[in-house]
């Protein structure tokens, strides 16, 4: 399998690998604010719900500076902003904290809408599953030893020392990427190419079932990401402890690590959308196993069928968004579906609190009754104009600097 991914993007996941193991500030972001800062829980969380929402944004927008500036000019400009304030910021007043933070996770979002057009325009199509698949095993592998090498610098030194090794471990995976990332044709935009154009909306408009999957992302990530904040409130609430919910996730961890990357191989030949959907209906199919009530069993069955449908759904999902672009956009495409893809971290938290608050009973229901829906409209989409079609897939200039380097 490995042996279908250009050797650059090999190398760019190694890069990724080390940037997940050191980017823990956000997962110790909230106890630091509230901890060594003293701010309450309001200050902590309106500052923290800032920084997510320049995450998305920047998500959102970095493919737009990535087709207009080469998509290696956008990651090291947005690794590099990133890393320098991610570095100073725990010298910062809190005033300044309040800008400095959206900042940063606004560089993040580029750093992270960069790297997916990237590997989007250096694994030829057919093989992006593999390529992406990759990609996220990379992200998932260095996740997993991050927070607790976290946990342990803060025990150690302190909690602001968090802030200098993310700042510069994310300033050498910025020097890092320069060295394997061609800079000939990738640090270029293809400007002559898309002076004719059509307009973006138009070019989306002719893709409805990329209007459909977005839509449906921006659903699932909504009930997707409720493992991270209503589900162990939850499970608290029921009688298991924090440990319970670590093994939970541990579970997650463990399952995508393993199986993520042969299912991507095996899956490769599959409709696309047909995968994509099953793994929605997976999610939903997660979330209905807590309708009856909290038990261990019910807990642990949510969390397996929420694992298989994320490694059904995601690495596919962003595969098909690539194949469905055109060249010239490529970077606008991949945009979009990185900032659907990552939207429920701003919208989870608040509505799915505000529902658990009101009416817990219908939390459950609602999630897996969404998530279903969200899957079968992704279904549905298979009837669409050119649903099954994939995009231009003519080299750009781009992909031709970066397959050159990987055979060389």
């Amino acid at each position: 399998m490995l042996r279908e991914v250009p050797k650059t993007v090999r190398l760019l996941c190694c890069g990724i690998f080390f940037n997940a193991v050191v980017s823990f500030t956000f997962i110790y972001l909230f106890v630091w604010l509230t901890g060594p800062r003293g701010l309450t829980v309001t200050q902590a969380g309106a500052i923290s719900g800032i920084g997510g929402l320049g995450l998305v944004a920047g998500n959102f927008t970095g493919g737009w500076f990535g087709d207009a500036y080469g998509h290696r000019r956008a990651l090291l400009a947005g690794a590099a902003v990133s890393g320098t304030v991610l570095s100073v910021v725990a010298l910062l007043p809190v005033g300044v904290l309040c800008a400095a933070l959206p900042l940063a996770q606004y560089a993040s979002g580029v750093v992270r809408s960069a790297t997916s057009a990237l590997i989007a325009v250096s694994v030829p199509e057919g093989s992006r599953r593999q390529g992406f698949a990759v990609m996220r095993f990379a992200s998932n592998a260095g996740f997993t030893i991050g927070p607790p090498l976290g946990a342990l610098v803060a025990a150690r030194l302190s909690f602001g020392w968090l802030f200098v090794a993310d700042g510069i471990g994310t300033l050498l995976f910025a020097v890092y990427a320069a060295r394997v990332l061609p800079a000939r044709g990738a640090a270029h935009a293809p400007r002559a190419r898309t002076a004719g154009a059509p307009r973006f909306h138009r070019e989306l408009k002719a893709r409805p079932a990329v209007l459909v999957l977005l839509a449906a992302i921006v659903c699932v990530d909504l009930v997707y990401r409720q493992q991270y904040c209503t589900l162990p409130v939850f499970l608290g609430d029921h009688g298991f402890d924090a440990g319970t919910y670590g093994w939970l996730l541990a579970i997650n961890g463990g399952v995508i690590l393993c199986l993520e990357l042969p299912a991507a191989h095996a899956l490769r030949r599959r409709a696309p959308l047909s995968v994509i959907g099953s793994g929605l209906l997976l999610v939903g199919l997660g979330y209905a196993a807590l309708v009856p009530g909290a038990s261990l069993a019910a807990a642990a069955a949510l969390m397996v069928s929420l694992t298989l449908g994320e490694i059904l759904y995601k690495t596919t999902a962003t595969a098909y968004v690539a194949d469905q672009a055109p060249a010239h956009a490529q970077g606008r495409f991949q945009s979009l579906y990185a900032g659907a893809s990552i939207s429920g971290q701003v919208l989870a938290p608040p509505l799915g609190g505000a529902l658990y608050t009101l009416a817990p009973g219908l939390l459950w229901p609602l999630c897996a009754a969404l998530a279903a829906l969200a899957g079968l409209a992704v279904l549905w989409a298979r009837r669409l104009r050119g649903a099954s079609a994939g995009a231009d897939t003519g080299p750009s200039l781009e992909t031709g600097s970066l397959r050159r380097a990987a055979a060389g």
